[in-house]
């Protein structure tokens, strides 16, 4: 690589590998130290390929990079007996409600890794339709399903546990 790509590419890490961490926690659904695997291998692969994807987008290669490996990760996975779930980290965003968030947290958990890879991409990377089935390498009928049935086993078991319907 030229001294400009690895100057575009050390600014590249600069910027975004905090936002490529918080999704890999996300979707992985497993502790910090194993998104932060998924986060690095898909850096190795930006890095490798940086002169051709630096001008196109490079956040989107890496984000489809670190969802990908997470979702073939847990289909190795025959049998998962627990999941440890690390908080995602901390910004300096207000403050929310915490149990509200560890709630949904732990339903999100509870989702298939591809169902849980859509309500990560539309809803807490707030991605469209379209952006998250080019990422997901599906189609925006998929996506809008996967979602759909996604936040309603959420909103059920969100319900059941407060003894109402959501």
């Amino acid at each position: 690589m030229t001294e400009e790509d690895e100057a575009a590419f050390d600014e590249f890490l600069a910027a975004r590998t905090t936002a490529l961490l918080r999704t890999a926690v996300l979707v992985c659904g497993a502790s910090a130290h194993d998104a932060e695997d998924l986060v690095q291998g898909a850096l190795e692969k930006v890095y490798r390929h940086w002169p051709r994807i630096r001008h196109d987008n490079p956040e989107s290669y890496a984000r489809r990079v670190v969802v990908n490996a997470a979702i073939s990760r847990s289909r190795r996975r025959k049998v998962i007996h627990e999941i440890t779930f690390a908080r995602p980290p901390e910004t300096a965003a207000p403050q929310f409600d915490l149990d509200l968030r560890d709630a949904l947290i732990e339903e999100l958990r509870l989702l298939p890794a591809r169902m849980r890879a859509v309500v990560v991409l539309r809803y807490w990377e707030d991605l469209s339709e379209i952006e998250t089935a080019s990422l997901l390498g599906c189609s925006v009928g998929t996506v809008k399903s996967q979602a759909a049935r996604g936040l309603a086993r959420m909103r059920a078991r969100i319900g059941a546990l407060k003894g109402t319907s959501v």
